[in-house]
């Protein structure tokens, strides 16, 4: 493929100029609405492929330093903040997850682990899903970072497996034999997990006080309560959803577990750089639990990670420059988090919310909820974390709600669960969507066009069962 494709890149530069003429609207800062024309832009190309997604974001990175639209006269400030997404500690902690299932990989561990789960889970690739996605649910409630649990733990995993059934991501034509299944499968069901508990992603924490600012208590429990039904309903639908709209090639591997056994018996007992391994994950997953009492975050404890398993060599400097997926990530994804963050600070964020508000002021509560949650939802397109959307959009769209009488605590509880599940739709939308997405096993087409799916699936999940179960436990 070519690198540059020059059609789509005219067709994209159109857009960016475009919306770049179009006169502000009123009540936006010009150069929060021209960031916005190269956001767009960006996004085009990335989409259209008119390049490759780290192109298209150092063009994206070039264009905001050179037209200074984030310090409009201070060309020294404008290219600081144009790099400032690179000092983001969740994009470290991405990449750091890369490396950490490098660690996996070449280990062998991985391997061990992937063929331990094949034995037991094996039949079918919905019993390899449904046992990736168990262990993923019952780590949920400890490991405050989603993307530490999901990039850390789950996706070396399920890559070992993916391997091990005959997807190589060197390989395209493997990729839906199953890789493609699973890699969706773990990833919405990360999604999934970090709403079901309070302490299972960094933005619900964010959304609980959000909600106390506006006299809303949100407990652990009570935030457990709501969300156990449309949950776990949830968790059991998405590997059956994918299994009918986006299939694996391998429909049955009943003789999956005895060829597992075998291997297992072939590798022989655990090497001494395995229980290096093993030992360094075990103290990864105690920094990710208890880090916060030592004020030690999820990126320093990988970091940690990181030291123990080159100053043990199970990893050396050499593998760390060749994992390329990781340094392409950190470049592509600092891109779109440091547009992102501008749009919010720049005042364009806020002023698409309270617009929303003014338009559904006069709306019953029972019209009301549902446009609200379906616009917060769907802005998630403009975000690339669940943090980033609750710290822009909560509070704006939570008042709104309760001012048209939104039951309150369903509304906050909702907004809170909304910012994490729309993750799916972009493969920027949440800390664990570049790690998958970075496994190769889903093209970019497949990834929005199903994650919008998904979404679609998970909102009337929310709505309908979640409805119901709210009325039975009185949120309305």
């Amino acid at each position: 493929m070519k690198e540059i494709n020059f059609k789509s890149l005219l067709i994209t530069t159109i857009i960016g100029l475009t919306i770049w003429f179009i006169p502000a609207p009123e009540g936006v800062q010009p150069n929060a609405w021209h960031l916005l024309a190269i956001f767009v832009a960006t996004i085009a190309g990335i989409i259209s492929k008119a390049a490759s997604m780290g192109t298209m974001a150092v063009i994206g990175m070039t264009l905001c330093a050179t037209t200074q639209v984030l310090a409009p006269g201070d060309p020294k400030a404008s290219i600081v903040n144009a790099l400032s997404g690179f000092g983001n500690s969740t994009i470290w902690l991405i990449g750091l997850a890369f490396f950490i299932a490098r660690g996996f990989i070449k280990t062998g561990l991985g391997t061990r682990i992937a063929y331990n789960f094949i034995k037991i889970f094996g039949k079918s690739p919905l019993g390899l899903a449904y046992g990736l996605n168990t262990a993923d649910l019952i780590l949920a409630p400890a490991i405050p970072s989603n993307t530490a649990r999901a990039g850390g733990v789950i996706f070396p995993i399920m890559k070992s497996i993916a391997v091990n059934m005959g997807s190589i991501p060197e390989k395209p034509e493997t990729h839906r034999k199953i890789g493609a299944f699973l890699t969706l499968s773990s990833y919405n069901a990360n999604m999934i997990t970090s709403v079901m508990f309070l302490t299972a992603t960094a933005s619900n924490p964010m959304a609980q006080k959000f909600a106390a600012d506006q006299g809303i208590i949100i407990t652990w429990g009570s935030w457990a309560i709501a969300a156990a039904v449309p949950g776990l309903i949830c968790f059991i639908l998405v590997p059956i959803f994918l299994y009918k709209v986006f299939p694996p090639e391998l429909k049955e591997t009943k003789e999956a577990p005895a060829i597992a056994a075998k291997q297992l018996l072939e590798m022989g007992s655990i090497s001494t750089k395995e229980w290096l391994m093993v030992a360094t994950f075990i103290i990864l997953l105690i920094l990710w639990i208890f880090g916060n009492l030592f004020s030690i975050d999820a990126t320093t404890g990988a970091l940690i990670g990181l030291c123990i398993l080159l100053l043990s060599s199970v990893l050396t400097w050499e593998d760390v420059k060749s994992e390329k997926g990781a340094w392409d990530t950190i470049v592509w994804f600092s891109s779109l988090v440091m547009m992102g963050s501008y749009l919010n600070s720049l005042g364009f964020v806020g002023w698409f919310g309270n617009l929303v508000g003014n338009e559904l002021s006069g709306l019953s509560w029972q019209l009301a909820f549902p446009l609200i949650i379906i616009v917060y939802s769907y802005c998630h397109y403009m975000f690339a974390s669940a943090t980033a959307q609750v710290a822009a959009m909560y509070s704006v769209f939570l008042a709104v709600g309760i001012a048209v009488g939104v039951p309150g605590t369903m509304l906050a509880i909702f907004l809170g669960a909304c910012a994490t599940l729309m993750g799916s739709i972009t493969h920027y939308a949440h800390g664990p969507a570049p790690i998958f997405f970075g496994s190769t096993y889903v093209d970019l087409k497949d990834w929005w066009k199903q994650g919008f799916f998904m979404s679609v699936l998970f909102l009337l999940v929310w709505f309908l069962i979640g409805g119901v179960w709210w009325k039975v436990i009185g949120l309305w």
